[in-house]
């Protein structure tokens, strides 16, 4: 049975990984510090002909969760520059991830610590699991939930779980028995006439912010409200998306199954084709 992440296989040949810090090609001893500095927060993207869709959304993404982890931000400007410098030899369809971490590391109050660096790392473009996708459900809530950090051992611990079980992917039930997201995923359901949108705590996808806009823009209903194991049945179908595609179809979520909802799954990807590409 291939995994979620197993089958997210990349659309074009191998190619070589650029790494680059603060925009210069980082060095095996540049990078060395990074193995232990987990204080960090990240954005991934899809680059297409140089181009990226939600960038304004990526952008506030990393401003915000500066501020929160390091009280302070990069000037967008020096962001955008070093996206656009580690563009400049790769191919014009990628896989590009940002991540920004303290120099000081971890476990340590850094009381007027310098600003933070910037890695960008560039691979090969993705377009995710074909699907349908099965999920387990799993009692799990992040810390921190509105930051893509990279303190994340547990969702790799619950994926690989998930797989031992039988599943393609685990899905987060909070306390209080609700649905937030899934593993490196947005979940999205389909009642036959809108889309629902869990609510509880989780990280606000960059995919998700641009096809909520879109669905405003196209007159889809759309809304939040708390989902449980229990409304799974009246559902009419549920996708996970992050920055790999705006929709996978999920069959089952545990034992209860979920209608494939085509026609849902294509509203979705129809929606962000409309968001235009903006160039780094």
């Amino acid at each position: 049975m291939s995994t979620a992440a197993a089958n997210a296989a990349p659309t074009a040949e191998a190619q070589r990984t650029v790494a680059e810090l603060n925009g210069r090609a980082a060095s095996a001893e540049a990078l060395a510090p990074l193995a232990f500095a987990g204080y960090a927060h990240f954005t991934a993207m899809q680059v297409r002909g140089g181009a990226v869709r939600g960038l304004d959304l990526h952008l506030e993404r990393l401003r915000s969760a500066s501020v929160e982890l390091f009280g302070r931000a990069l000037p967008e400007d020096r962001v955008r520059s070093y996206l656009r410098t580690a563009l400049a030899d790769g191919p014009a369809d990628l896989s590009l991830t940002a991540t920004v971490y303290a120099p000081a590391g971890e476990f340590t109050a850094a009381v007027g610590e310098a600003a933070p660096d910037v890695l960008v790392r560039t691979g090969p473009a993705a377009t995710g699991p074909r699907g349908p996708l099965a999920l387990a459900a799993v009692e799990h809530e992040r810390a921190l939930p509105a930051v893509k950090h990279v303190g994340e051992v547990a969702k790799t611990y619950f994926l690989r779980q998930a797989v031992a079980e039988g599943f393609d992917d685990a899905a987060f039930v909070d306390r209080r028995g609700r649905f937030s997201e899934a593993s490196i995923w947005n979940l999205a359901f389909w009642d036959g006439t809108a889309v629902v949108w869990p609510k509880a705590a989780m990280l606000g996808g960059t995919t998700m912010g641009i096809v909520r806009r879109q669905l405003d823009r196209l007159g889809i209903p759309q809304r939040v409200q708390e989902v449980t194991r229990a409304d799974l049945p009246e559902l009419a179908g549920g996708v996970v998306m992050n920055s790999w595609t705006p929709g996978i179809a999920v069959h089952r979520i545990g034992s209860v199954p979920l209608p494939a909802a085509p026609s849902f799954v294509a509203l979705l990807h129809r929606a962000y084709q409309a968001e235009p590409l903006i160039a780094l």
